[in-house]
């Protein structure tokens, strides 16, 4: 039947197919919507055999969680029937793989070291794209004066500059680093997540000296509650505007490496002031097993996102 001979038939007339426009405004009344994901460190602090990534999503799924963070290091490999092996596993328990959060730095007067670390990050970044995971967690890196990590936290993550050299020559490395790694994030639409996880990002402004610099929208910060460890609350606020990812650290049991008694109440009210929309990764980090540190860690977060 032709068009106009059904609108007869049917007694409408062309003009009764014209609908009114519908009338949709944003709505500006939205509450952050805050997402609950967990760290696979929480299960394997670089300790005794990796724990599988697989049962990381396992465990996350029984809990009805958005995401898990993977932690580079803890995979078995990189090879391609696994990585595509941990994207159907996570997909068919309906979880999001959130970040990948690598190990790598900048800190290094030597240049060829900093290669190495740059060609690392790259290959990350690609790696994460081919893992359909959107956000890498990237690091400063730190003088490494300092060689045990046990002994760098006893003296609450501060150490000297190697001889010779300063704070801001450090700085020209690492924002040279970076700006070598985000033109390939960029094009492979993989956000750069700049940890305050110690050496130059140990405090906001460091952070943000970083991150000024660069400035490009595929590097912005991830805030690790944990990591400031005195007046952590002002800390947090000076980069909640720019935080694109949060880990969140817990100590049930008593920290590792040192604990602290955070208010998470008063942390997700800083994120919810700038509207913040992403995601909150549980990093248990407490000496309590993980199959009920991380379970107490939810409920905990839960009362308050």
């Amino acid at each position: 039947m032709e068009r106009r001979d059904f609108l007869k038939n049917a007694g409408l007339g062309s003009a009764a197919i014209v609908l009114p426009k519908p009338n949709i405004q944003a709505d500006t009344n939205l509450k952050p919507r805050i997402k609950l994901s967990v760290s696979s460190y929480s299960y394997w602090h670089f300790k005794g055999d990796k724990f599988p990534i697989e049962k990381v999503i396992d465990d996350a799924a029984r809990m009805g969680l958005d995401g898990i963070d993977v932690l580079h290091r803890q995979m078995e490999g990189e090879d391609n029937a696994y990585i595509q092996k941990l994207k159907r596993h996570a997909f068919e328990n309906g979880i999001a793989l959130t970040c990948l959060s690598i190990h790598q730095g900048f800190v290094y007067p030597d240049d060829a070291e900093r290669k190495k670390h740059i060609d690392h990050t790259l290959h990350c970044i690609e790696l994460a794209a081919k893992m359909g995971i959107p956000c890498l967690r990237l690091n400063t890196g730190r003088w490494n004066t300092i060689k045990s990590f046990d002994d760098f936290m006893k003296a609450r993550g501060i150490e000297p500059a190697i001889a010779g050299y300063t704070e801001d020559d450090a700085f020209g490395w690492c924002i040279d680093g970076v700006a070598q790694c985000v033109k390939k994030a960029e094009e492979l639409g993989v956000l750069l997540a700049l940890e305050n996880h110690w050496g130059l990002a140990a405090t906001p402004q460091g952070m943000l000296r970083i991150h000024k610099a660069i400035n490009s929208p595929w590097l912005q910060l991830l805030m690790d509650t944990g990591n400031f460890l005195e007046d952590p609350y002002d800390k947090l606020e000076i980069i909640a505007k720019d935080t694109c990812f949060v880990q969140a650290k817990t100590y049930y049991g008593g920290g590792v490496w040192y604990s602290l008694d955070l208010d998470y109440e008063r942390i997700v009210k800083i994120l919810n002031k700038v509207n913040y929309q992403g995601y909150i990764s549980i990093e248990f980090e407490g000496n309590e097993a993980a199959e009920t540190g991380v379970r107490k860690s939810v409920e905990m977060l839960r009362k308050y996102i």
